[in-house]
């Protein structure tokens, strides 16, 4: 990996040396989290039925890739089948699973076929079988099948408002349970008296299991009641078949059920083992860390902004100190944005334009930020990074943070900077991933 640069390191290596560091810091990260390093020591021993795998989400066919062949390795006489549902462009091949795709982050008609089709292939299973659950951030949307009397485009449409608004995953999440036929618990539901095993790659702050990809396999903790609480909170807009179905409801499978006796689950990987890995990379090469935490949420560039005046004050203390040992500041999580403007951008750029405008160019910080499944909101970038160089070139340009900012245009921003990292599709997906490295100041 690329050596931290020495304060003897002249300015204009040093930005570009310790930019190409955290780049491949976070190449670090996602390797960590993904499906291939976590599943071979998973396997349970085949049943005197049938094996039956279902997932769904932006690391499912990587997921159902790598359980393919720890099975060929370990059973390879024992039958396995079965499907699972992906992002557009995050397939992976696979022999004896089929691999579907569909839209996110907003449901389309391949995700609504994709659920109606899960839901039929576990509607036969009994006792003797076995259902292995590939469960990963995105596969709320990627296996989305309406509950009866709302349509699929009502569905979109709270969707997209919730977005829009801002609103944190948890809450979004909540709605989708209770709008859904088949996640918060309706398909291990669905599956039984066959037993379901849950493997997650968890792509939700605090990382309780129910919340990923709306917990299709999980039974539930919320209500139909808290979904319209959160609903008229945010002043959506609710069709009268929603409104119905929310207060007349009898709410998604409970904890208590029998059915999910024999149920399993693991969290496979999180934000914290990507964060560890970058952690015991950073310290092996003499990096001071900080661990901001894992599961950050809140309004995306008021963190950068907070998280700005932060590394600033880090790093006037390292000098008055007289340290010259360099400093990162690592984080995960989820935040979120509230559009107002017509721009193009994800929650990392725009975190990184508010941790930009509080930097104003400082002396010696460099920073990235980066979705782990590889894209950031909607466009084609996973992130981006910029180092105190990018100030002044900004300047040159004219461009204005808090003009993009007000316009949620970060992605045209850093696109105007050439500081958008483009990874393509990881298949993975524990969420956020940024990194602030604070060098001290040449004396």
């Amino acid at each position: 990996m690329t050596a931290i640069p020495s304060l003897e390191t002249p300015l204009l290596a040093c930005e570009a040396e310790a930019l190409v560091w955290l780049r491949e810091l976070a190449d670090t990260a996602v390797a960590a989290v993904h499906p291939d390093a976590l599943l071979a020591g998973q396997l349970p021993e085949p049943p005197a039925g049938r094996t039956l795998v279902v997932g769904a989400g932006k690391a499912a066919a990587a997921m159902a890739a790598a359980l393919e062949r720890a099975w060929q390795s370990r059973h390879p006489e024992a039958p396995l089948s079965g499907l699972v549902v992906t992002r557009y462009g995050h397939g992976t091949p696979c022999e004896r699973i089929e691999v579907l795709e569909a839209a996110h982050p907003m449901p389309d008609g391949l995700s609504e076929q994709a659920a109606r089709r899960m839901l039929e292939a576990v509607a036969d299973l009994g006792t003797d079988d076995l259902v292995i659950a590939l469960i990963s951030g995105g596969g709320s949307a990627l296996m989305s099948l309406p509950a009866p009397g709302i349509s699929l485009a009502e569905k979109q449409a709270i969707n997209r408002a919730l977005l829009r608004c801002g609103a944190p995953i948890r809450e979004i999440n909540t709605v989708r349970r209770h709008l859904s036929a088949i996640k918060g618990g309706r398909l291990a539901a669905a599956a039984h008296p066959a037993r379901v095993v849950t493997w997650l790659i968890s792509d939700v702050p605090g990382d309780e299991p129910s919340l990923v990809a709306s917990g299709p396999t999980l039974p539930d903790a919320t209500t139909p009641a808290d979904a319209l609480a959160i609903l008229e909170r945010h002043a959506i807009e609710m069709p009268a078949g929603v409104r119905d179905h929310l207060a007349g409801s009898g709410g998604a499978p409970r904890r208590e059920a029998p059915d999910f006796a024999r149920d399993e689950v693991a969290v496979l990987a999180r934000a914290a083992e990507a964060l560890a890995a970058a952690r015991a990379t950073a310290e092996a090469a003499g990096v001071e860390v900080r661990l901001l935490g894992d599961d950050l949420e809140g309004e995306a560039h008021e963190l950068g902004r907070a998280q700005g005046r932060l590394a600033l004050s880090r790093r006037d203390a390292l000098e008055q100190q007289g340290l010259t040992q360099p400093l990162l500041l690592l984080s995960g999580g989820e935040t979120s944005v509230t559009v107002t403007g017509d721009g193009c951008g994800g929650r990392n750029v725009e975190y990184l334009l508010g941790l930009f405008e509080a930097l104003k160019g400082a002396e010696g910080i460099h920073a990235l930020a980066i979705d782990t499944d590889g894209i950031d909101g909607s466009e084609d970038n996973a992130g981006a990074l910029f180092g105190p160089g990018d100030w002044a070139r900004a300047q040159a340009r004219g461009l204005d943070p808090r003009d993009y900012l007000s316009r949620n245009d970060a992605y045209t921003f850093f696109q105007t900077l050439d500081r958008l990292i483009i990874t393509g599709p990881t298949r993975t997906n524990v969420n956020d991933f940024r990194a602030i490295l604070v060098l001290p100041r040449t004396p």
